[in-house]
């Protein structure tokens, strides 16, 4: 199957709240860690642009790859000149809801208002780039709004920002970058890359923080409130980027699970596993 097209049939199943492989029977690991490395990373990044010649946001990208953006390519096959139907209410259930103001109605109707679709595919890649590449993700969307993009959404994880918080992202990224912060680039990264919370099997969960090189983490429903959960998310991620992720295992009496609802084919896949905290 094209790889975009599974990215974006994976939207499509988050839209309709159904996981297509979702394992609810109680049944035993069935992807070993072995497999799971075998997995690469990629990102997809998809824009809107708000009229019906996609040269500008193509050209763009284009000269964005030429200049550092190395791997990266624009995807043909699904770009398009013309509005796509499914996006309003795709990036209804992207959008972050974490932070506070993330997004505005301006940036609801600029999705509502587009004219265009441009998917940008990112390189595979290796766990010790991943930071690096996200990185790079993250001057591509800057250079994609400065040439007219109207809205920009990972499907990789299926996460959308408003534009504002698209600019704020992409100048923490550029300071992080610019103090040679690994640590605050890996955690910028996973903002603006990553989804969290969602809800499953009496967990809130992570998708996306593969594309930083972690393990997604899976916190127990009754830890405290979604804020609290998500801030316990975020801490036991920021800790397996400083201390390791035996070291953090062993501290919050944790484990380390390939037991994933996403197929080893489909970008939401976490090769790096699940850590789920004990309840």
């Amino acid at each position: 199957m094209h790889i975009l097209r599974r990215a974006l049939l994976g939207s499509l199943w988050t839209m309709i709240g159904w996981k297509p492989s979702f394992a609810g029977q109680a049944s035993p690991e069935t992807v070993t860690q072995e497999e799971a490395s075998s997995v690469t990373p990629r990102h997809v990044l998809c824009f809107l642009g708000r009229d019906r010649d996609l040269s500008r946001l193509s050209e763009a990208a284009g000269q964005a790859i030429r200049d550092f953006a190395t791997g990266f390519s624009v995807d043909e096959d699904y770009s398009q000149g013309e509005p796509d139907e499914r996006m309003g209410r795709s990036f209804d259930v992207c959008w972050d809801r974490v932070e506070p103001d993330a997004w505005s109605e301006t940036d609801e109707q600029s999705v509502a208002d587009h004219q265009s679709v441009l998917y940008v595919l990112g390189p595979s890649m290796a766990k010790a780039e991943t930071v690096k590449v996200s990185m790079t993700a993250l001057r591509l969307v800057e250079r994609l709004i400065e040439a007219g993009a109207v809205a920009v959404k990972g499907e990789s994880a299926g996460i959308a920002h408003g534009l504002d918080r698209w600019r704020e992202l992409i100048r923490q990224g550029a300071e992080a970058q610019g103090a040679g912060d690994l640590l605050a680039q890996r955690r910028i990264g996973r903002l603006a890359f990553a989804k969290r919370p969602l809800s499953a099997r009496g967990y809130l969960e992570s998708v996306g923080f593969h594309l930083v090189g972690l393990p997604e983490v899976y916190v127990p429903v009754t830890a405290g409130s979604e804020r609290q959960v998500v801030a316990i998310m975020d801490a036991v991620a920021d800790e397996i980027g400083k201390k390791g992720l035996d070291p953090t295992l062993t501290a919050r009496g944790a484990s380390l699970s390939f037991d994933s609802v996403y197929e080893v084919d489909e970008f939401k896949f976490n090769p790096y596993g699940i850590v789920k905290l004990a309840g």
